[in-house]
């Protein structure tokens, strides 16, 4: 299966006392699926499973996969830096019927790259699940050159990959180089990875304004750039708003002032700044959203 088009990375909600809150979980999917997103990505970065427990992230994605009840694709967070605790996530990820599995690059024990060919290949080949590779330096410590994934994507059920380097050239190495499925990391870089050749977005925005990513995808998929760049310009602030601190605090901040979660995170993640909650609404106002 390759996967194409706006999958948003999707926030985990909690209550005030940071158990997970699977009424505004619930409520989240619908307003996705109400409106037009591709696919979901629980349990990634965006959605903190650095502090969720393994039978917490096992519980959301059974959640995500039985309410979506497949509309769209479910491509759960299943990475580690341990290959083992990956793979365990990821066989869980197949057995209750998830689309795919999202693997972030092992971080902080940064293997070179025949590592990284090692551990993808070891639960790619145990697996039986699309996986989609996630490159973020910014996160892991460690990049993934375009020829490890050309490499990687030599592996049938490796068919994408999550590209977050903030790097219009490493998409168009990857691009050249082989025919893997290429999906931003980056909102503010969507629409010029897609002018070379990346076919949509893992986006943080689109938690926030589902339509307005899925159809600059739509567009940007169809030629039609002018018309792209319309909502490109459009979300640019709110693109910029969302990173304003280190996700996922803005993008939580955000849904609560929209009455759609609480504003709820686990340490050592804490809520924003009062300038930076003044970015955020400036950037909701400019849309109308609040």
């Amino acid at each position: 299966m390759s996967f194409k088009g706006s999958f948003v990375a999707l926030a985990t909600p909690f209550t005030d006392s940071l158990e997970v809150d699977y009424e505004a979980y619930g409520r989240l999917i619908d307003f996705q699926l109400e409106n037009g997103t591709n696919g979901l990505v629980p349990c990634g970065c965006t959605g903190e499973a650095a502090t969720l427990s393994h039978d917490e992230q096992k519980q959301c994605m059974r959640f995500a996969v039985e309410r979506v009840a497949g509309k769209v694709p479910v491509v759960a967070g299943t990475g580690s830096n341990n290959t083992a605790e990956a793979l365990e996530l990821t066989r869980y990820a197949a057995e209750v019927g998830c689309d795919g599995a999202l693997l972030i690059t092992p971080y902080y024990n940064k293997p070179t790259p025949a590592g990284q060919v090692a551990h993808y290949t070891a639960i790619a080949n145990a697996v039986d699940i699309p996986i989609m590779l996630y490159n973020v330096p910014g996160r892991t410590g460690t990049k993934m050159t375009a020829a490890t994934i050309a490499i990687l994507s030599q592996t049938p059920n490796i068919t994408s990959v999550k590209e977050a380097c903030g790097s219009v050239d490493q998409v168009t190495e990857i691009c050249a180089c082989c025919d893997i499925t290429v999906l931003s990391g980056d909102d503010g870089l969507t629409l010029p990875m897609m002018a070379v050749g990346a076919q949509g977005v893992v986006s943080v925005a689109a938690n926030v304004v589902p339509a307005d990513v899925a159809e600059l995808c739509r567009l940007a998929d169809a030629g039609d750039y002018e018309q792209a760049r319309k909502i490109h310009y459009k979300l640019t602030a709110l693109f910029k708003a969302l990173f304003v601190e280190t996700n996922p605090m803005p993008v939580k901040a955000a849904l609560a002032r929209m009455g759609l979660i609480k504003n709820a995170l686990r340490l050592p993640l804490v809520p924003l700044s009062e300038s930076s909650y003044e970015t955020v609404d400036a950037s909701l106002k400019a849309l109308g959203l609040l």
